[in-house]
Parts: structure tokens; sequence; C-alpha cells
């Protein structure tokens, strides 16, 4: 077997667990280090995960020359300058989605992994679902006839969280919008395009934090109903209409584990479970990426995120949703 490509996490919180839980699934993968600003949160998730290299600050790790690739995994503030940093030590970055806050960041991020010829890509996991890639095959054949509607939310109760969580807290890029109204926006992205037209409107937390969103992504002959909130829960369920069937990824759609389609009144239901949690398919894919020399995913480019800001972007303008620290 080829050499184990080796991994450093950066920021060893809920999401980072998750994604460790999966590297210990893929073979060539192996899980080298470990930095927070937290030397005890490191040395617990170290010993957790088996890592051999324990850092107390992120710099430390980048310049350890003990891995391939990091991942990081902080609140989306932090994504920008820490992916940088770790670039320009000649790392490879897979960094959490929202890969940065707005369209200048991601330029800046994808600038410098150009400059010093290193593979970055937006840890959009949802992209390499398996249910998630056999519908888009199925779109892209016209296996459902012309797209006229879609359908996808994301929700739950969080306004009984900490006032400083990420989820709350303005100055960690708060609300909904960035943490998972991203997912619905990403799908209608991925099996739509762009659209001519988005509406968007948002409500507020006292303190400036959006708690939920509605958008309308219009097409000259389609248009997808996309929703993201932190003030209750949602169904969670995609739905993508065509004007032959519907396809339908059942809840949590994000992270399906099989897909319906329906055609004339009759449905079938096919079943793809997924490894671990999900995060497996992604880390494949990155592995397969990094053997071949790649700067960039396939299947995530570098444009394909620039492009998924910008529609972030625009919804954020039209619903005025704005952080502190973006001046």
């Amino acid at each position: 077997m080829e050499s184990k490509i080796k991994w450093g996490i950066i920021g060893p919180g809920n999401i980072a667990r998750k994604f460790a839980s999966d590297l210990l699934l893929v073979e060539d993968a192996e899980i080298s280090s470990v930095a927070s600003r937290s030397r005890e949160k490191a040395e617990k998730f170290a010993t957790e995960f088996n890592a051999e290299h324990v850092f107390d600050s992120y710099e430390a790790l980048f310049a350890s020359k003990t891995v391939d690739i990091v991942y990081i995994a902080t609140p989306h503030n932090f994504h920008k300058d820490l992916s940088i940093q770790a670039m320009r030590h000649g790392l490879a970055v897979l960094c959490e989605k929202p890969a940065g806050i707005n369209q200048g960041e991601v330029r800046e991020m994808i600038q410098v992994a150009q400059e010093n010829q290193v593979f970055f890509m937006e840890g959009l996991w949802s992209r390499f679902n398996p249910s998630i890639q056999k519908v888009k095959q199925l779109v892209d054949e016209g296996s459902i006839g012309e797209l006229g509607y879609l359908h996808a939310d994301f929700a739950f109760y969080g306004l009984d969280r900490d006032v400083d969580s990420r989820v709350l807290n303005p100055n960690l890029a708060s609300g909904s919008l960035l943490d998972i109204g991203i997912y619905p926006i990403f799908l209608a992205f991925l099996l739509m395009g762009k659209p001519d037209e988005i509406h968007a409107v948002s409500n507020f937390h006292p303190n400036g934090t959006e708690v939920q969103t509605s958008m309308i992504f219009h097409y000259p002959k389609s248009q997808a109903v996309l929703y993201s909130g932190i003030s209750s829960n949602s169904k969670m369920e995609a739905e993508i209409s065509g004007s032959e069937g519907t396809l339908f990824l059942q809840p949590r759609w994000h992270e399906a584990s099989a897909y319906t389609i329906d055609k004339k009144g009759v449905q079938e239901t096919v079943e793809l479970p997924i490894q671990g949690i999900g995060f497996v398919y992604e880390i494949e894919h990155v592995h397969h990426c990094l053997r071949k020399q790649l700067l960039e995913s396939p299947l995530w480019s570098h444009q394909h995120s620039m492009d998924l800001v910008e529609l972030m972007d625009t919804i954020r303008q039209k619903a005025g949703i704005k952080f502190p620290f973006e001046g």
C-alpha cells in the first residue's frame, strides 16, 4: 500500500471530532497532529484519535512538518487566515465550509493556493454524498425531464445556545445562512446553476444575528425555494421536480443514505447507505486529488467555491446580513 496521508486537525471541536472519526475509517489516512489554543483540548483529542503530535498553537503545527494536509475546523471567521498560514507553509488545505465569509476572503485563499502550488478545497462534504451524486447524474441525464422546481430546507433550534457560541455571536460570523443555509444554496447551484435573480428576506436576533432566511432563486423556466433557520426545526427534505418526474432526498437530505424517484405515480427508493458519518467520501476524494498531484478538485473546484460565495453574498446583501468585523 502507498504511504499514508498524514492529517493535521486545526480546531478540535464537534465538527472536527466527527471528521476525525471518519478519517479512522479511511485505510490510507493517518491523524498525525492536532492543534488548539487550549493544550488540554488538543491533548484530549489526540488521546481519543491516537494523534502522535499535539500543539497549543496553529502556527507551530503548520511549521512542524508532521502533516501533508490540514483540516480547518475553527469558527468561520478564522478560516481565511488559518488556511492562508497553512498554505504559505506548503501544506494542502481542506477548509470546512464556508471557505470564507465573503468573496474577497475566498478569492484571497485561492490566490494563495495558486501562488504556493498547493491543493486547496472547501469542505462541502455533501458534494461527495453517493445519493446526491446519483441525483445529479439523473438530473443531468434528463431522467425527470426539464427541471421546474427545487425545494430544500435546513433548520434546527439554536436560540437556546450561549450568546457567545458560534451560532449566536456575530463576531464569529453567527446565524443560519453561512452555517446551514449553504446546503440548500449549494444544492440549487449544483443542479440548476446560477440563477438570473435572487429574492431573500431574513429575521434577526436582538444582537443582530440572522436567525432565519427564505430565498427564491429565479431561472428562465424554473425556480428554487430555499430556507435556513435556527429559530425552529424543519423537515429537511429536498424535492427536485421536473416535467417527467420528481426526485426526493429524504431527511436529513444533506447526508442522505437513499433517494426516491417518482415517475407517473410509481415510486422507487434506492438505498445508498453511507459509511461512518458521511465524511469518508470527501476524504477519499481529497486523497485521490493529492495522489494525482491536483491543486483543486474537479468536483468542487475553486470556481465552484467562488460561485457559491457570490450567491451567498448576494443573499446577504438582499436580506441585510452583515458582521461587525466586515466594517
